[in-house]
């Protein structure tokens, strides 16, 4: 099977400093890989140099077998990657609908209009609502962003990202400040989407890691120290040492 995302040497540096170094790895269509390591590892580096960001120092990405190098971030998105970050990134003041239906508009030709109400839109407005509904927000249409709680913006960012209908979902700890049933509800929502959507996942919380991922990479001073099945990873004695073994949730 041919690989959806393929990392070829990939090397980012700022100055003196190598961010990701050589980084070779290939996810393939419908598996959901998740990115760990301790703090400062290159995790998300290599998402911004994914999703164009960033430019690689050296080193070829390519997407469904074409070169996505160098590319803009917003090419990148059309070409079907879609990410959510750290921080939520919504507008506060628009209510849930309105943001899904942005995300969804930007991939419908012809749906950007200056004038109108969003009720006029008929396709990316029932493609959010669609969305919605699979990221539990069905109830909370019609609140501003600004009103959700905390869990609940984080689940927003997720249904702005599948909006787009991307066929790569990158996910930069979702779960982060998330109370323990917060993150419960979390791992639950990504587990109910559906295959036809790749994830590649960066996150600290094990528990998540372990119920999601069908293959991990570590990254340790942004070099691949393990990559391989959960139970091959966990069992490393080296990834223990550098990772697991620090109180990260082993």
């Amino acid at each position: 099977m041919t690989d959806l995302l393929e990392l070829h040497e990939v090397t980012r540096s700022f100055g003196a400093l190598t961010a990701v170094n050589r980084v070779s790895l290939g996810v393939a269509p419908r598996e959901r890989r998740a990115i760990i390591g301790p703090n400062g590892a290159g995790k998300t580096t290599l998402f911004n140099l994914i999703t164009g960001h960033l430019a690689p120092t050296s080193g070829r990405i390519l997407f469904d077998g074409r070169p996505v190098t160098g590319l803009s971030t917003d090419r990148i998105a059309r070409r079907g990657i879609s990410r959510s970050f750290q921080r939520t990134n919504l507008f506060p003041r628009l209510t849930v609908l309105e943001n899904l239906r942005l995300a969804a508009a930007a991939q419908s030709v012809g749906s950007w209009r200056l004038f109108g109400t969003v009720e006029g839109l008929t396709a990316p407005l029932g493609h959010a609502r669609d969305v919605a509904a699979a990221v539990g927000l069905v109830e909370r249409l019609g609140e501003p962003v600004e009103r959700l709680s905390y869990g609940e913006q984080r689940q927003l960012e997720i249904g702005v990202a599948l909006a787009t209908r991307p066929s790569l979902l990158l996910l930069d700890e979702p779960t982060a400040g998330m109370s323990p049933e917060e993150t419960q509800r979390m791992t639950r929502l990504l587990e109910a989407l559906p295959r036809e959507v790749t994830i590649l996942i960066i996150e600290h919380d094990m528990d998540v890691v372990f119920s999601l991922a069908d293959r991990l990479t570590v990254l340790h001073y942004g070099e691949v120290l393990a990559d391989g099945a959960p139970a091959i990873v966990r069992a490393d004695p080296l990834v223990h040492e550098v990772y697991l073994g620090t109180g990260n949730g082993a």
